[in-house]
């Protein structure tokens, strides 16, 4: 319970990321059609009123979760260990290891939030396709300068853009994720993204 000696905008900040927090587990498990108002407000543990306060719509909420899951995965990401090599060829396929070791657990807790959300309401909620589509595309940003660097480096005329290899991995991902998904089993999604990392250290020149 919130103790009525804090500030009233603490508050309302407390509910509005428990809100948000609830909308990155729930809608991961259920699908964000499934997924109701009372879903959760139940699963942030505060009422209705709450969300209606902080979102005029479940669609508002969405918006709002996908820059909220941006800026939660990209602090992880920062500041995982792969930055940390010298080469960026081994910064690139680090990136690709890391991915790796976080699919982990039941499918929910490691497949993607904005992912999930654009399956469902690309075509019925432009709004929500594209706080997801900047979502996905801005992760495949932080990519492509390590991506560039690599092929200069190595000196390696790439049969594409950098920038269409970053936005590729992502897609190799996300559908590592819905066969995951489709066959409930947490290793098709590993399985993808180990064929990601042999055709890139092919691209490379390196041994697979």
């Amino acid at each position: 319970m919130t103790s009525s000696h804090e500030p009233k905008n603490k508050r309302k900040a407390d509910a509005r990321t428990k809100l948000l927090e609830a909308a990155l587990s729930v809608i991961r498990a259920k699908g964000y059609s499934a997924t109701s108002v009372d879903d959760l407000c139940r699963a942030a543990g505060v009422t209705k009123g709450a969300f209606f306060h902080h979102f005029k719509t479940k669609d508002d909420l969405a918006v709002t979760a996908a820059d909220y899951w941006s800026e939660t995965t990209g602090a992880l990401f920062k500041g995982a260990p792969y930055h940390d090599h010298e080469d960026p060829l081994d910064r690139f396929l680090g990136y690709l290891d890391f991915r790796k070791a976080l699919i982990a657990g039941a499918v929910p807790e490691f497949t993607c939030l904005v992912g999930t959300m654009t399956q469902e309401v690309y075509d019925t909620s432009p709004t929500i396709r594209d706080a997801c589509a900047d979502s996905i595309c801005g992760h495949a940003d932080t990519l492509v300068a390590d991506i560039a660097e690599a092929a200069e480096r190595h000196g390696i005329t790439l049969p594409c853009s950098s920038e269409s290899l970053a936005l590729h991995t992502q897609a190799v991902i996300q559908g590592g994720f819905i066969v995951a998904k489709a066959r409930n089993e947490p290793q098709q999604a590993i399985d993808s993204i180990d064929h990601l990392i042999r055709y890139v250290r092919l691209l490379f020149n390196l041994s697979a």
